[in-house]
């Protein structure tokens, strides 16, 4: 159910959790393109520095589009900008959390929020700030 702008309130939160299967990982490149080696060749991946397939940065900064777009503020919220950083990989079988929290209330219905990614043990594996404008009613 989306929240309206009115009832939004500096400091309120929503989270998202999803598992990381190897068939996410397939899908999201082929949706993509982006058939890096980093992401589905395991064989290569071996010997790099994370040694072994990592899943897409992209893939776990899209949980924080169902958060913003499904539970705060929901359904009819306009997606209009997003900073990102990278911090940590994200592998095959890792759960990421992906969380919003209201940072500030702007005109016009705006409101930007800082995003952040997280895996089972807490690692942050991706944070930055999202705006978005919220359903008015």
């Amino acid at each position: 159910m989306a929240r309206i702008y009115a009832d939004i309130k500096v400091g309120d939160k929503a989270c998202v959790e999803k598992t990381i299967s190897e068939s996410d990982v397939y899908l999201f490149a082929g949706i993509t393109g982006d058939l890096n080696p980093a992401h589905v060749n395991e064989e290569a991946m071996k010997k790099s520095k994370f040694g072994g397939r990592i899943a897409h940065g992209m893939l776990s900064a899209g949980f924080i589009s169902a958060v913003l777009g499904m539970q705060l503020p929901g359904p009819g919220t306009i997606y209009l900008s997003q900073t990102l950083q990278f911090k940590a990989p994200v592998r095959i079988g890792d759960t990421v959390k992906a969380e919003a929290e209201v940072i500030e209330k702007l005109e016009k219905g705006r409101i930007k929020l800082k995003t952040t990614c997280s895996i089972q043990d807490g690692t942050v594996v991706a944070d930055g700030e999202a705006m978005v404008i919220a359903p008015r009613e």
